[in-house]
């Protein structure tokens, strides 16, 4: 088996962001995805975030479960850490790792199969306890891996590669993050780059649970007439609800906005993210008629793209527990065992 390597010499005039780091620096190992797969699109606008963002790699904790969209993390921030889990149970060992070091910026990247099916359950009590992480799903509407099934968010009618067609109803994961309560709820398209940057940008900064579904055509199994989830098809029934723009504190604030145009959202830690209207009558800060408004164009057969909601003063796991603000890794052994007179009156309070 041959492996191949990207080189690790970087070309001395290549930019570098705030942090000191050029883009290069964000990727990882060289994809072995099937040439033209719109995860490695969406690799990519993770890498362009993360720099544009001025995050350092080793801050990062990216995780991931099993499919082809679960190898993705080892193509990009290659200096960050990882952990790659069993089917379906992502989110779990996330929930522990935010919770024993707060300090991390969690990425969670998943499928459409390790999310919608095997890890359903997983899926909405990350969503419902508020975790605070960046939580992507790489939507195609097939298992890859395992030759082209049918996955659980496969639309009702769609029609596989050789021509069944699919009678089951499909799992919406955005519509069941807004039910449970996610507080970044987006979905948009592997090949719109323009649109995904500032959503991935916008979820790595918010202060609570930010999911984003992300079509992503299976470009082996899933891009062909009847399919629903093919680039034709997203291209042709794309509704766009707000084009986006992320700006950092301190920058310039464009003047090509003109009034009325834009919904300023401050964001807890100071970030503004900049949403533009392009339909007058969406309110991106209203989770019940987010829910409505995507039920309405699903029903027209349209795919809703966009910042679809957004709770601007959220909260996270760690606000509702009252933890700590040190990483567990931080507190001495005193602190972790605070002895037996404390631990028979936790005791005590559970008989």
């Amino acid at each position: 088996m041959t492996f191949i390597t990207k080189p690790r010499l970087h070309h001395p005039s290549l930019h570098t962001n705030k942090v000191g780091y050029t883009r290069r620096d964000y990727e990882g190992r060289i994809s072995t995805l099937c040439a033209g797969c719109g995860h490695d699109s969406i690799s990519a606008a993770i890498i362009q975030a993360c720099w544009e963002l001025d995050i350092e790699p080793h801050r990062v904790a990216k995780l991931s479960g099993i499919g082809c969209s679960s190898k993705t993390p080892d193509y990009f921030l290659g200096a960050s850490h990882g952990f790659n889990t069993v089917h379906g149970r992502m989110p779990s060992v996330m929930t522990g790792a935010n919770l024993a070091n707060r300090a991390l910026l969690y990425l969670g990247v998943s499928g459409d199969g390790d999310s919608a099916s095997i890890g359903l359950g997983q899926f909405a009590n990350i969503m419902r306890r508020g975790v605070r992480m960046a939580y992507i799903v790489e939507n195609n509407g097939v298992y890859g891996l395992t030759k082209g099934q049918f996955s659980a968010t496969a639309d009702r009618g769609s029609k596989s590669k050789k021509g069944v067609i699919n009678s089951d109803s499909p799992v919406d994961l955005v519509g069941i993050a807004l039910q449970l309560g996610a507080t970044y709820v987006a979905r948009s398209f592997s090949g719109d780059k323009a649109q995904l940057v500032p959503l991935i940008k916008g979820a790595l900064a918010h202060g609570g649970a930010a999911f984003i579904d992300v079509i992503s055509p299976c470009v082996t199994f899933n891009n062909h007439g009847g399919s629903t989830k093919s680039y034709d098809y997203v291209r042709q029934h794309n509704e766009a609800v707000s084009r986006i723009d992320f700006i950092t504190p301190g920058c310039e604030i464009t003047t090509a906005y003109a009034p009325g145009e834009v919904v300023e959202v401050d964001q807890h830690d100071g970030t503004v993210l900049r949403l533009r209207k392009l339909h007058s009558d969406y309110d991106p800060t209203d989770r019940y008629a987010a829910m409505s408004y995507m039920q309405q164009h699903a029903a027209r057969g349209e795919v809703v793209t966009g910042l679809l909601y957004l709770d601007a003063l959220a909260g996270d796991l760690h606000t509702s527990l009252n933890t700590c603000a040190a990483p567990l890794n931080s507190l001495s052994e005193r602190q972790l065992c605070p002895g037996a007179a404390a631990l028979d009156k936790i005791n005590a309070s559970l008989r």
